[in-house]
């Protein structure tokens, strides 16, 4: 199958990020994860759609196209069904980020409380540059050594502590923009 459409919407472009993650393939492991996944929607396998990609993004740290073609090929389904969802939900990486993810959340409590400048000094210290980001497709701006990568997100659900953030999975209340070095060299390696 010709890649095209695939390559043109989501690409799975080379970041710095890139060597922190293992290249898509799938193993023994994987594919009895998905069967077990699929399993649990027999009569309609379209409906592990979801837990499939997210299967994916977990072990693999994004969604890439051959990992789009694994998921459809899995469900019975044609590579652009899969794409959409990939492209619909914000929480479906499109790229390799950085060892270390961080999500600044941007609604109103945590902008009000200065999520910006958080989002601004995180961009300065690790050297990102976040011009060529694009919201839709391509949230994610990566550091040039790739250990740290950034995007905004939507409520991340403690607007009393604003601002806040997630690294990786790690949650973070209070972090204001002369907090960002302090909260960079917690996970500096």
């Amino acid at each position: 199958m010709s890649h095209s459409i695939l390559d043109e919407s989501i690409a799975s472009h080379a970041t710095p990020g890139s060597p922190h993650f293992t290249p898509f393939a799938v193993t023994p492991e994987l594919a009895a994860a998905a069967a077990e996944r699929i399993a649990h929607y027999p009569s309609d396998k379209r409906s592990a759609t979801l837990p499939l990609l997210h299967l994916v993004q977990q072990r693999f740290g994004f969604i890439s196209a051959a990992a789009i073609d694994w998921v459809a090929a899995s469900l019975e389904l044609e590579a652009i069904k899969v794409l959409e969802v990939v492209s619909f939900y914000p929480g479906f990486r499109q790229s390799a980020p950085g060892k270390y993810h961080i999500r600044v959340c941007r609604t109103l409590s945590c902008a009000m409380g200065g999520s910006h400048e958080l989002m601004e000094r995180l961009c300065e210290l690790t050297g990102i540059d976040r011009s060529h980001a694009d919201p839709h497709h391509h949230p994610i701006a990566v550091s040039p050594c790739g250990n740290f990568s950034v995007e905004f997100a939507e409520c991340l659900a403690s607007c009393g502590s604003a601002p806040v953030c997630m690294v990786n999975d790690d949650f973070h209340e209070g972090i204001a923009a002369d907090k960002a070095e302090a909260l960079l060299q917690a996970y500096a390696s």
